[in-house]
């Protein structure tokens, strides 16, 4: 192994035989130093090929350096082995490729970095698809899969990654490229003869069948998930000798894939999801076999513990209300060509068993988005149990095994009765219908007694599974985490077996040495550990939730990866359109975690590395939602600026941007002159230099009179004092730059009944202060707010904020900062969105049905902070049918879409999906938008304009007076 000062030498040859991205500075290698895992290794560097040449070109290069290769695609393995002190090749941003899709052959080829679900989509319009969808289907690649063996809920009716592999491109480390698949005797006595290093792994690999045969049928388990140990069963002659197959699940510790041809399986266009509600888990397991008769396509569990977790963190309201009742519960897919054959599946399967003396109870839908937010439920259950509020973590480790899905009840209770003899906290789902159990288990990994006693368990727990005649693993892989356990599995001589397996392909031992064969032990490596001891600076933000530690913070994310999102989400439109880990929400907090390590990221609140990764995060608060453990790297981002910059001067244009309020409260004197400066040309290039705005963009344009104004010269109606009060919030875009809006908000407020105040003095939440992380000035803003609103606290005046990023701060950041402020926590809970508002204190106040198209987009704090719940309830009363095109960011965010530096991506980010969705949409359809930056986004960008709910209740009321008086 090369010491450090080789490396240079090495990254230099790559880059010069690579024409592929070569990484090897302090940030990406602390990027790739861990997976979904608990295990944390450093790289040497990571390289991210281009091409197969690229590939070849980085193995050869390490070969002659004596380096280590690991293959990645997601990074969300479990186990260990995704992790490696080696070169990473990362296939997952250029070698993404569909090849072919054959619909005759039912087959595809693709390359290794090809994500799961863009095969699946491209499949289906052939009726096709790639059956093994494990949860992280939505980033996890076909190369990651084809190493861990992956599985998923539709295993039920496809099988595993092996057997829907035909044919396989590889190389090996010494440089050897082949296809390689199912293997006739002909073909194989042929490959032999021929000689060379090819001839000589198929002679090896012939021998090892023969030695070893007889023992693979004893010892290998007949259960659906048998994951664990190498697949040598695929040398069997009643198997093919399928040397594709029998790589398949080697973890990258034999070769690398180039290219895989998948088989691919019909999928049901039809599907109705039955949930079956049951006493407990363990009742839920022993229906499996009685529901497997009935052949659905997919069969999942979950226990009470992971529904109430799920309910405690407040994801996915929705798709919990829809569960009937119970404590354990099976989610049944039926599959069928039509609606109907799919529900009369379903219902016989329903009427069957509720003649069972469990007497479950039994929810059918037909309905896919119903059912779409049930499978999430699930599909969020890693996330969701690790980091569980008033509770200990819970960790991955044992979170894998499988048995006969006939011995499941058993199994499920017995390791319950295990977990608490160790005193664990067990949580339990998984895949039901193949007998593949996962959990999380709160393991202490942080003191030496902790992990020893976690030693003991995972012995405990392989001897149980073993007695059960199950497997180790049954999707994950054994990686770190479960190899060392296989002798008690398969014995000395199938290990041994191994062992030459892997020599066969790496005699050098270079490809993820420590993984599988030869491992590292369980408890080395770990992420945290008896010697962790993290950096705890102290901090603006009190993080109330994390015990007050940075630190613990960022170690919320667990590397399941949703943030990769490539469709679709909230979270993370920086990545979206970069696809750079640095640019995920995992990517960030990874990097913010090692800044409190400090072994690789050493320059704390300084380092480089950390500020480059946030530099294009745009706060927009997807990640508080979306990410499944709460990950916030808005807060973390406006505390890492705080800091970075204290007691330096900060670029101009933070100056600029982050100090609105300032500059537009000293505009409003004399708005023309501002417009002027602002707009006319020649003025307006000068203007647009000093704060750093981009060309692309134009300076939203100062009102002739702001809303105080307006407000405070209004005449009062006699009998307002007799209504009860609502205090208006006079935010300062809605103030300064569309004080129509709060003047619709006004009327629309007073129509419902209400009195309408505004603040006694000059008042401002201060939120773009936080994008820049002036938090000093923010914290000073929100005493002021405190001080000022008093009385209105005392009275419990509610308060209506119409920018919903403006209400985020009382939601959200005011809460981070004053946890123990009694005034802040009561403001914050009198603080409402205008829909939110009319929804919970003027539930009769009559809307008049308009009957319009409109298309909808909401605020990313909106979505993230408050939900758009009320909003959507509001556009029903009116009788508006609306779309909402764009899940995601619309890519303004405040002045992240104005700077110059970011303007691009913030167009390529608007692009994704919400400016399309506009240009497109009929010139009659109202285009609604809360958010200021929303509006100047979609307006600047399309030409189309915009409307506050506000503008449009006031215009659905408006016209409501004139038809009546007609």
């Amino acid at each position: 192994m090369p010491n450090a000062s080789t490396h240079h030498e090495l990254e230099s040859h790559l880059r010069r035989h690579v024409s592929g991205e070569v990484r090897f500075d302090s940030g990406s290698r602390a990027l790739y130093a861990t997976d979904g895992s608990n295990y944390r290794q450093v790289p040497i560097g990571v390289v991210l090929p281009r091409n197969n040449d690229d590939v070849i070109a980085a193995i050869a290069t390490c070969r002659e350096h004596g380096v280590p290769i690991l293959c990645r695609g997601g990074g969300t393995s479990l186990a260990g082995q995704c992790c490696n002190v080696a070169v990473v090749l990362d296939f997952s941003k250029y070698m993404a490729q569909i090849i072919e899709i054959d619909s005759v052959r039912r087959i595809a080829r693709v390359q290794p970095g090809v994500i799961l679900d863009h095969l699946r989509t491209a499949a289906e319009k052939h009726n096709l698809t790639f059956g093994p969808d494990p949860a992280s289907h939505s980033r996890c690649t076909l190369g990651g899969m084809i190493g861990n063996n992956s599985c998923g809920v539709h295993s039920v009716m496809a099988g595993k990654t092996d057997t829907n592999i035909d044919e396989l491109e590889i190389v090996t480390y010494d440089g050897v490229r082949m296809r390689v698949g199912s293997t006739s005797d002909a073909e194989l006595e042929s490959i032999i003869r021929e000689g060379g290093r090819r001839g000589e792994i198929y002679a090896g690999l012939k021998a090892l069948r023969d030695q070893y045969g007889n023992l693979i049928r004893a010892k290998y388990p007949d259960i659906p998930r048998r994951v664990s140990g190498l697949n040598l069963n695929f040398l069997l002659p009643e198997n093919g000798f399928h040397v594709a197959r029998a790589l398949v699940g080697s973890e990258g510790t034999c070769v690398t894939t180039l290219e895989a041809t998948c088989r691919l399986v019909e999928s049901p266009p039809a599907r109705v999801l039955l949930v079956i509600g049951c006493r407990d888990v363990f009742e839920a397991a022993d229906l499996v076999p009685e529901v497997l008769s009935h052949k659905p396509i997919g069969l999942e569990g979950m226990d009470n513990v992971l529904v109430e977790a799920t309910r405690r963190i407040g994801i996915n309201p929705e798709g919990l209300t829809l569960l009937p009742e119970g404590g354990g519960w099976l989610l049944c897919e039926f599959g069928a060509r039509t609606m109907a054959e799919a529900e009369s599946q379903a219902l016989a399967a329903m009427q069957a068993l509720g003649r069972s003396a469990r007497s479950p109870s039994f929810r059918i839908f037909p309905d896919r988005n119903q059912a779409r937010k049930v499978w999430e439920i699930r599909e969020s259950s890693l996330g969701a149990v690790s980091r569980v509020p008033g509770e200990p973590p819970n960790w991955e480790g044992w979170e894998d095994a499988a048995v006969a899905p006939e011995k499941l009840g058993g199994y499920l209770r017995d390791l319950k009765k295990l977990a608490d003899q160790y005193d664990y906290r067990c949580v339990l789902y998984g895949h039901f219908g193949d007998g593949c159990v996962h959990n999380r288990l709160s393991f202490d990994l942080e003191s030496a007694e902790g992990v020893g006693k976690f030693r003991r368990f995972m012995e405990d727990a392989a001897d149980m599974v073993v007695a059960y005649g199950g497997s180790l693993s049954g999707e994950h892989g054994d990686g770190q985490a479960r190899a060392e356990l296989l002798p008690k599995m398969f014995g000395p001589e199938l290990v041994e077996a191994f062992r030459q397996f892997k020599s066969l392909w790496d005699p050098d031992w270079k490809m993820n040495p420590g993984k599988v064969v030869l491992p590292n032990k369980m408890d080395a490596d770990l992420r945290l550990g008896a010697e962790y001891r993290p950096w705890q600076p102290e901090t603006h933000f009190k993080f109330p939730k994390d015990d007050g530690s940075l630190a613990k913070a960022t170690l919320r994310c667990v590397g399941v990866g949703k943030c990769r999102q490539y469709d679709g989400g909230v979270m993370c439109p920086s990545f979206r359109v970069t696809r750079e880990e640095k640019h995920s929400t995992r990517g960030r907090a990874h990097l913010l975690w090692e800044m409190t390590k400090g072994d690789v990221i050493s320059g704390q609140w300084q380092d480089e590395d950390v500020k480059s990764s946030l530099d294009l995060c745009l706060s927009c608060k997807g990640c508080k939602s979306d990410c499944p453990v709460s990950v916030d790297v808005a807060t973390y981002k406006a505390e890492f600026l705080a800091h970075h910059y204290e007691g330096r001067w900060r670029p101009l244009s933070q100056y600029a941007f982050a100090h609105i309020d300032r500059w537009a409260q000293l505009a409003s004197r004399a708005p023309w002159l501002a417009n002027a400066f602002t707009q006319k040309p020649g003025l307006r290039q000068v203007a647009h230099s000093l704060a750093g705005i981009s060309r692309k963009r134009r300076a939203p344009v100062f009102a002739k009179e702001n809303f105080g104004r307006w407000f405070g010269r209004r005449p009062r109606s006699e009998n307002e004092n007799q209504k009860p009060r609502v205090l208006l919030w006079p935010d300062t875009f809605n103030n300064y730059f569309r004080p129509d809006t709060a003047i619709a908000a006004v009327e629309v407020l007073e129509a419902a009944g209400f009195r309408v105040t505004a603040p006694a003095g000059h008042v401002c939440c201060g939120r773009p202060l936080y994008d820049f992380g002036m938090l000093d000035r923010a914290k000073s803003l929100l005493r002021q707010a405190l001080e000022i609103l008093e009385p209105e606290i005392v009275a419990g005046t509610p308060v209506v904020v119409l920018e919903p990023s403006c209400a985020s701060v009382f939601r959200d950041e005011m809460l981070n900062l004053f946890p123990e402020n009694e005034w802040g926590r009561k403001l914050s809970s009198q603080v409402f969105l205008l829909s939110e508002f009319l929804e919970k204190h003027a539930p009769h106040f009559a809307l008049p049905s308009v009957g319009v198209n409109a298309l909808m987009h909401g605020h990313c704090h909106h979505k993230s902070v408050m939900r758009m719940t009320d909003e959507e309830a509001v556009l029903r009363r009116l009788g508006i049918e609306y779309t909402t095109p764009a899940p995601g960011c619309c890519g303004m965010a405040g002045s992240f879409g104005f700077a110059a530096e970011t303007c691009d991506v913030s167009l390529a980010i608007g692009e994704l999906e919400l400016l399309p969705a506009v240009r497109t949409a009929p010139a009659d359809s109202l285009i609604i938008a809360d958010g200021f930056s929303c509006r100047e986004q979609i307006e600047q960008c399309t030409g189309r304009k915009t409307m506050h709910l506000a503008e449009v209740i006031r215009t659905a009321l408006a016209q409501s007076v004139t038809a009546n008086s007609k």
